[in-house]
């Protein structure tokens, strides 16, 4: 596996910690219908969270919010719509970002972004 995808699935474990810490419930992780994915389905205080993970090595300059596109933002409202088809019933839904860059000698850093739309 390459670095790169290896450091991802280590932001996502590190990913649900955090949310859960925050009292997040975690409902699905990498949730997928066809070519379509989704990092974190979580829900709080009523609320469905559609949860873009990103995760980076620390470098000055380069947040790891900042690759989240509005080509991956419209991708990410398609797999919510058929999610949405699939598990009808929720009334509120929020997308989210939660940026992750990882350091060498001191705790990483999450940042969330909380209703977003690009």
């Amino acid at each position: 596996m390459a670095l790169h995808n290896e450091l991802g699935e280590e932001g996502e474990k590190m990913a649900v910690d955090w949310l859960k810490e925050k009292g997040y419930e975690i409902l699905h992780l990498n949730w997928r219908y066809s070519h379509y994915e989704i990092d974190i389905i979580a829900r709080k205080n009523s609320i469905l969270h559609i949860i873009e993970v990103k995760c980076r090595r620390f470098f000055p300059g380069v947040c790891p919010e900042e690759k989240v596109t509005r080509k991956k933002f419209k991708y990410l409202q398609r797999a919510t719509t058929r999610f949405l088809f699939l598990h009808p019933g929720y009334k509120w839904i929020q997308y989210d970002i939660l940026a992750i860059t990882v350091h060498r000698n001191k705790e990483a850093e999450y940042f969330l972004l909380q209703d977003v739309f690009l």
